[in-house]
């Protein structure tokens, strides 16, 4: 049941909460609250019931008994791991209707104004309750960015990985992760009292991820987080409830310290478990033992009330940081393991990368690493041979490639059960070791037996990776294989990755999985590729590092006019002469566009602080049609910019 209050401390409060299905019981009266600004971690083994207890909260999920309050002025956005999306607009309009609450605000906000202008009675109830409700909707309309609907949409746009092209593409042109990160923009667009994310870094690159980092940091409302994230939970939260038996455990700290206490408590678990244990051995003991004797009836029967009374110690899953799954032993492979040279893919007239030049040498662990889209699973393709290409491809000498991709789970026999699906594959003495290698990726007892169609996305990534154990490769090229793995399967595979002996291509978001595993990073962007020496928060470190001092770089070498003089043997002084002459015509473009380009950010920036005042912006309501004009030569002069740029610095490579 969920209650709406008037007034309430806390923004969620949830008592005796009880979830069963059937025979089961999920949540077994649980108790917790969420206050204003808490950034919570759920957390949890799979099916504990993480994703059900944000439909309870959300009042999708009936609760079996118990009761969720909410008072009624707090708001929730809620993004689900799937849904239903519709396609019926570009990017941008469905973006936009994230902001039906402003523009019925604004109608609420003009309409008090315009009963406050007719109205003399300033020491009234009803006057004093229109100031206080025009106070309470402008306070509101700011929250929520009403001045400046325009430019919130383009920024969250922007930071979680759209380019300004794509705002006026239909939705329907975009893959299921892209429109996902559409719902996000909405819901983040919202901006509601209480942020309950199911996974949202699933369909994130590491750019994205950063950028909803400091987006989520400085929000003004209480976030609720399901993820597997280590690093994500680590820079958001600092509250941990974890879900275990039916239980919610509050643990007011980040993740990675969340882990300490919780094995101290679990410690203490299997202690007070052992001396239960011992205590009901002993007691069923006496009773088989003096069951037939008349002089001890008394004792048995008491015994046996004691033993009916007893509450049992439920001790949480078994620790599995003692599970070390081992990949075979990698045959040696020549020095050289995989270079290409002026490597390009194309589809039609879309070009994914050009001019791609990458050496991999034995014993490395390299990450591939940008934005979705920019190619990084189409060279994994390239090189495992499942795309064609052209340019130049070497595969070194004894080379074998295992191979694991972003679906790989959704490619075995859903017919199968999980024994048959090793055992079919394994031959020579690996058969001997299938069910040791099934523990080792978490699958004991009833699990070999279930079939494939009724596994988890995690129970299946495991089933995928398990089949990489039956051949000694020494290239593995696993493209995103901790998507829909849990904290435990993934540290019981980068441990597994850490030991391989061969080489490792790795295609991963994930920050924590990636740190201390990989020695080089290989960058994605602009359909080029670039090598970065060292772990991967070197590399992010580097990068953030470089976004800021890259136009401040550019500026600096245009000002000094940094122009070598290397090509004096192939010109004579009179071409030489007018090339210059070419040169100084397009840069004073380039300088004309630019003081041009700073007016118009100074402009709109004057009007950018009108627009965030309510009241002055009704008082003129052509600023903002002001705006958009500005706006849209902004960026037109921007296009000739960029082409003035690119022009000069041909001219200039020309001259070289």
């Amino acid at each position: 049941m969920v209650i709406f209050a008037a007034n309430c401390l806390s923004m969620i409060s949830v008592d005796q909460l009880t979830v069963e299905f059937g025979a089961f019981q999920l949540f077994n009266e649980v108790s917790f609250v969420i206050n204003p600004k808490d950034r919570i971690g759920l957390v949890g083994k799979n099916g504990a019931g993480k994703s059900t207890l944000l439909k309870v909260l959300m009042n999708i999920q009936p609760a079996t008994k118990g009761i969720v309050t909410i008072p009624s002025d707090v708001t929730l956005g809620y993004l689900p791991q799937n849904m239903m999306i519709k396609d019926q607009r570009t990017v941008f309009e469905e973006a936009r209707e994230a902001f039906s609450e402003v523009l019925q605000l604004d109608e609420k906000i003009k309409n008090i104004n315009a009963q406050l202008a007719d109205r003399t009675d300033y020491e009234s109830a009803e006057y004093l309750k229109l100031i206080h409700d025009l106070t309470e909707a402008s306070d509101r309309y700011q929250l929520l960015g009403g001045g400046s609907i325009e430019a919130n949409i383009e920024q969250t746009l922007l930071g979680l990985g759209f380019k300004a092209i794509d705002f006026e593409r239909p939705t329907a042109e975009f893959s299921g992760g892209w429109r996902m990160r559409i719902e996000l923009a909405k819901i983040l667009l919202r901006r509601p009292s209480v942020l309950l994310l199911d996974e949202p870094t699933n369909h994130l690159d590491i750019e994205a991820i950063q950028w909803f980092e400091d987006f989520l940091k400085d929000y003004p409302g209480a976030v609720v987080l399901i993820s597997h994230d280590r690093a994500f939970l680590d820079n958001i939260t600092k509250r941990t409830l974890e879900i275990s038996l039916g239980k919610v455990y509050d643990y007011n700290v980040p993740y990675s310290k969340y882990e300490v206490l919780r094995q101290e408590r679990r410690e203490q678990q299997l202690a007070a478990y052992r001396n239960q244990q011992k205590l009901i051995e002993e007691t069923e003991e006496f009773i088989e033992r003096f069951r037939y004797k008349a002089t001890k009836a008394v004792q048995v029967q008491s015994r046996i009330k004691q033993l009916e009374k007893i509450e049992r110690i439920e001790v949480d899953d078994l620790d599995t940081s003692s599970i070390n799954i081992k990949f075979p032993p990698a045959p040696r492979s020549g020095d050289l393991v995989v270079r290409t040279k002026n490597l390009e893919k194309n589809y039609a007239d879309l070009t994914v990368f050009k001019d791609i030049e990458l050496t991999v040498t034995r014993g490395e662990k390299i990450a591939f690493v940008g934005r979705n889209g920019e190619g990084k699973t189409t060279l994994s393709r390239i090189i495992v041979g499942d795309l064609e290409y052209s340019g130049e491809l070497k595969i070194g000498h004894n080379v074998s490639v295992g191979y694991f991709a972003q679906n790989q789970d959704e490619l075995l026999d859903e017919h199968k059960t999980v024994f048959q699906t090793i055992d079919d594959i394994a031959v020579g003495d690996i058969r001997t070791k299938i069910r040791d290698i099934l523990g080792a990726f978490l699958f004991s007892g009833e699990d070999i037996d279930k079939k494939v169609k009724v596994l988890s996305g995690g129970e299946r990534s495991r089933l995928a990776m398990a089949k990489l154990l039956l051949k000694p490769y020494n290239l593995l090229v696993l493209d995103e294989p901790t998507n829909h793995l849990d904290m435990r399967s993934k540290d019981i595979l980068k441990n597994a990755l850490k030991n391989f002996e061969g080489t490792l291509i790795l295609v991963s978001h994930d920050r924590e999985f990636l740190d201390d595993l990989i020695d080089k990073v290989y960058e994605f962007r602009d359909k080029k590729i670039r090598e970065h020496i060292g772990g991967i928060y070197e590399f992010l470190r580097k990068r953030r590092l470089e976004n800021l001092k890259e136009l401040e770089r550019k500026e600096k070498q245009k000002s000094q006019g940094k122009v070598e003089n290397t090509s004096e043997n192939k010109q004579s002084y009179l071409e030489r002469k007018e090339f210059d002459k070419k040169i100084r015509k397009v840069e004073n473009k380039v300088q004309s566009s630019e003081e041009k380009i700073e007016k118009l950010e100074q402009e709109l920036d004057e009007i950018g602080k009108i627009l965030s005042d309510p009241e002055k912006m009704n008082e003129d309501q052509s600023l903002f049609s002001n705006y958009q004009e500005l706006k849209k030569e902004l960026e037109s002069e921007m296009e000739k910019w960029e082409e003035q740029t690119e022009h000069l610095e041909e001219l200039k490579q020309q001259r070289f």
